[in-house]
């Protein structure tokens, strides 16, 4: 018996084709529904960044795309393949593809440095261990690390340092499409802006496809070629990084800005 193939979905944007796209995707959690109808999409070799508030559906959006949670509704493609009608054999397959930074780095404490970094290079492709490390401590430089920090545990790391070692086992498979989730959460400004810088050079030398959910805008204008606003599970608005600021939405203008006053504190106090 043949397993069904994921639909493909011809793209007919202008300019860079898809590499990831949502169309009417919505995730119901009884009876909150977080994902409403959303449809975003990302071109090859373009970096973009969904923008909103704590609650609004980015991390699921992202837990969707990986098929880690399954869409009640619409479809997703990667490459034009369909990734809501993909089984598990070929999701798995397809998540090979991906790389990961994850919101406070999510290292191993029990293992050391260079193994975290290396864990999909053992656990995932099969790497032999030796040549895992010396491809460990390579990725560690790349992110400013000295290779005898490779030999230390997470636990003895500072905040920004554990964040480089995540955005290390990231790129360590040098992945196709990568997320960023949260980056600098936790980070004072200049290590945020360290990292931000790590993220567009490490992004730009592979030529990955990348994803990232922030509320962090200086975090944001930095490492984005397209923005994306999610609120009340839809994108409101979407364009270029650049023109952000002349996006015409309020929700949008408020957001950006952090302002108290503005629509979408009204909602809440209605709520």
């Amino acid at each position: 018996m043949t397993m069904p193939q994921p639909k493909a979905r011809p793209d007919t944007d202008t300019g860079p084709a898809a590499k990831i796209r949502l169309d009417g995707v919505t995730k119901r959690f009884g009876a909150k529904t977080v994902l409403d109808g959303l449809s975003v999409a990302v071109g090859e070799g373009q970096s973009l960044v969904i923008i909103g508030g704590s609650g609004s559906g980015k991390s699921v959006t992202l837990k969707c795309i990986l098929g880690l949670l399954r869409a009640d509704a619409g479809h997703i493609w990667v490459d034009g393949q369909d990734v809501t009608t993909m089984s598990e054999r070929e999701r798995k397959t397809m998540l090979k593809r991906f790389g990961m930074l994850f919101q406070g780095a999510a290292l191993f404490d029990s293992l050391p440095v260079w193994e975290n970094v290396a864990f999909g290079l053992i656990q995932g492709r099969g790497v032999k261990r030796r040549d895992a490390r010396d491809i460990a401590i390579d990725k560690l430089a790349r992110v400013g690390l000295a290779a005898d920090v490779g030999a230390l545990f997470p636990a003895e790391l500072s905040g920004g340092m554990q964040k480089r070692v995540g955005l290390a086992r990231a790129i360590a498979t040098e992945p196709e499409i990568i997320f960023f989730d949260e980056p600098t959460t936790g980070l004072d400004p200049i290590m945020a802006d360290v990292i931000n810088d790590l993220i567009v050079e490490c992004v730009r030398d592979l030529g990955a496809t990348t994803i990232s959910i922030t509320h962090d805008m200086a975090s944001a204008r930095k490492i984005a070629h397209t923005m994306a606003m999610i609120y009340h599970g839809r994108i409101i608005w979407s364009g270029p990084a650049a023109q952000i600021d002349q996006s015409g939405n309020d929700y949008v203008d408020q957001f950006i800005h952090g302002r108290a006053e503005g629509p979408i504190r009204m909602e809440v106090l209605k709520g």
